[in-house]
């Protein structure tokens, strides 16, 4: 029997990625009641085994350990639930003092809202010219059937209501059961499984490890240490954020006269373990108690105020300090994360959304066949900065690129943007116009986008494109070319006066190909920032120079090839026959590296094979190393002219 196409391949072991994503997640949905307790109690064991570690190493035994941690941990959440209930039984006990004002501001609320609204229509109906239509005439049959209505009124029975009898303890205490067994069933579960999860992590551990990486333990290892280092640093920074956010409202609300202060700085910093809404929660029950309070609503303001000024302090100030972007999501993969877990486990899964996406990002980081979970739900670039850059001049959104070089070039030089951006993006470009990937729009796109970002980092003026111009990203009209003739445009057609003094001259020559050119003026522009007199011109100028030209002026003469191609067999005539005419100026190859087809480094060393390295006296293979060597030029002629 004959193996199945690629193409049928393809399409079955989709079929069969589908498949398994649904049952996937039916089986969550569906065995949520089990699994929400098994992995709240996993991601609590990650954020409570460093006091079990440390407190097996001041004495506990591994028993010991493990149960003063879990019984701290009981003490701690009946603790704050007693202080919450407390308050809260107080808050209600308070709250017939405050119905008069809540009266007086439904009303005021009422006036505003609806009574001007109806204005308004009242208006806006008066404007329209609507008018009030007479009422239609009743039947005949709704006439019958009200008078059979209103004769029958006095012969209508009387309504009879029962009531039940008022509950007793027992009946009371199997509501008040009945409405917390659910929620304490499952911590009581959450308790027994954190138990005995602390008490055999190593064993859980090597489990998980020989299940899933028998066949690579060091890739494994790695992405269990990389997802309990990055959970417990997570669940560590939250505790302290929330923690100091419940303190902060705390002292706010008791300085601005807010009753019961001490309960919703202990809900804020409860609530905030629920993305987006929890804090929100505290902060509208805590303004509407602040709105009964007080008759005017200054309180109500000043306690809402104080919500948003915490949590912009505590979001934009204290947590990219704390943990920044170390947990390694997206904000959009949050987002969803919050929408898809809450839909599959409800609140709770809300809560666990942050920490479970947490783990499929580390997945992907790690495991190769989760490699797309990292692409989706990480905060890593989905492209380079060489593919955003062609990516962006393809659409022809040179803006873009502006700001994305503006930020680059904050914390690094010109030259190093165009050695790790520029040019690996026009060694794209190259590559799919000679594959022909490359419409002729998209070459006018690219050529236009190149030039205005080029000019754009320069600060200089970006000349409107002249009708008639060729098309062609990689033609006579490429961008080395047009950012060269704008330079003589202001410079003139030599790039500066011919008498100048001797060894004052650095040459960039292209050797034939657009993107030489390219790189050769990029070079000529970077030099020319450094107070340098640099000229770019090509192996047609050399071979016609300027009549009034004087060969001991050029103190340097760069060879520029970009990327490997025919061109760079031209390296060795070259340099014999610029030797002879300009014997004391420094000849010096700039072929880039890093480049599939053929190193620098490899093509250097065939030069010097053929002779050629006689003729040579330095090799670059990064615009960054060819200013190093034109800078160290310029300090030796400023020792010696001292």
């Amino acid at each position: 029997m004959s193996a199945p196409s690629p193409a049928i391949a393809t399409a079955q072991s989709r079929a069969i990625g589908l498949i398994a994503t649904g049952s996937l997640i039916a089986l969550l949905y569906f065995a949520r009641d089990v699994l929400i307790p098994i992995t709240l109690a996993v991601l609590l064991s990650l954020l409570l085994w460093p006091l079990v570690r440390a407190l097996r190493r001041v004495g506990f035994g591994p028993t010991g350990s493990v149960l003063a941690t879990v019984l701290g941990l009981m003490l701690c959440v009946g603790a704050l639930a007693t202080v919450i209930g407390v308050n809260l039984a107080r808050m209600a006990a308070s709250l017939p003092q405050y119905e008069d004002t809540i009266r007086d501001k439904l009303a005021a609320l009422d006036e505003l809202t609806v009574t001007r609204f109806k204005s308004i229509e009242g208006q806006m109906g008066h404007l329209l010219g609507e008018r009030e239509e007479a009422r239609p005439a009743v039947s005949a049959r709704a006439l019958r059937r009200l008078s059979a209505m209103t004769t029958g009124a006095a012969a209508a029975p009387i309504p009879v209501e029962l009531h039940p009898p008022p509950p007793n303890a027992m009946q009371l205490f199997q509501r008040v059961l009945g409405t917390v067994w659910t929620p304490l069933e499952t911590a009581l579960i959450v308790l027994v499984v954190l138990f005995f999860v602390l008490l055999e992590h190593e064993t859980v551990r090597d489990r998980f490890i020989r299940i899933l990486g028998s066949t690579d333990l060091r890739t494994t290892t790695l992405a269990l240490d990389d997802a309990g280092e990055r959970l417990s640093r997570f669940f560590v920074s939250q505790f302290s954020v929330n923690l100091g956010m419940g303190v902060a409202i705390w002292l706010g609300l008791l300085a601005i006269g807010l009753p019961h202060a001490f309960l919703w700085g202990a809900l804020a910093a409860t609530l905030r373990f629920v993305p987006y809404v929890g804090l929100w929660i505290a902060a509208l029950f805590s303004t509407v108690l602040a709105a009964a309070v007080e008759p005017g609503w200054t309180l109500a303001l000043e306690t809402l105020g104080l919500f948003v000024l915490v949590e912009l302090i505590a979001s934009q100030l204290v947590e990219p300090f704390l943990y920044g972007h170390t947990t390694g999501l997206s904000p959009l993969s949050v987002v969803i994360a919050a929408i898809f877990w809450s839909w599959v486990w409800g609140p709770m899964g809300l809560v666990l959304s942050t920490p479970l996406t947490l783990c499929l990002v580390v997945a992907g980081r790690h495991l190769k066949g989760f490699s797309m979970l990292e692409l989706l739900l990480g905060n890593s670039p989905a492209l380079s900065m060489p593919q955003r850059f062609y990516q962006r001049a393809l659409a022809g959104d040179s803006q873009e690129i502006i700001t994305a070089a503006r930020l680059y070039l904050k914390q690094k030089s010109v030259a190093a943007y165009c050695d790790a951006v520029i040019l690996p993006a026009l060694h794209l470009a190259s590559l799919d116009f000679s594959t022909g990937r490359i419409s002729q729009e998209q070459q006018v796109k690219v050529r236009e986008s190149v030039v205005t970002v080029i000019e754009s980092i320069a600060g200089e003026r970006v000349p409107s494109r002249r009708r008639g111009q060729s098309v062609s990203v990689l033609d006579e009209a490429s961008p080395g070319r047009i950012l060269r003739e704008h330079r003589e445009a202001l410079t003139g057609r030599w790039q500066g006066p011919l008498d100048v003094a001797p060894a004052s001259i650095i040459l960039c020559v292209s050797l034939g190909s657009p993107a030489d050119d390219l790189t050769a003026e990029l070079l000529v522009r970077i030099v020319r920032a450094q107070g340098l007199d640099a000229r770019h011109v090509s192996l047609e100028d050399l071979a016609q120079p300027p009549p009034d030209a004087s060969p001991a002026a050029v103190a340097v003469v760069f060879l520029v090839s970009a990327f490997p191609s025919g061109q760079r067999r031209l390296v060795g005539p070259t340099a014999r026959g610029l030797r002879p005419r300009i014997p004391r100026a420094r000849l010096v190859t700039l072929f880039l590296r890093g480049l599939p087809l053929q190193g620098a480094a490899a093509l250097t060393d065939s030069i010097a094979d053929n002779d050629d390295s006689a003729d040579l006296d330095a090799a670059a293979t990064s615009i960054q190393e060819a200013l190093r060597i034109c800078l160290e030029w310029k300090e030796q002629r400023v020792k010696r002219d001292r």
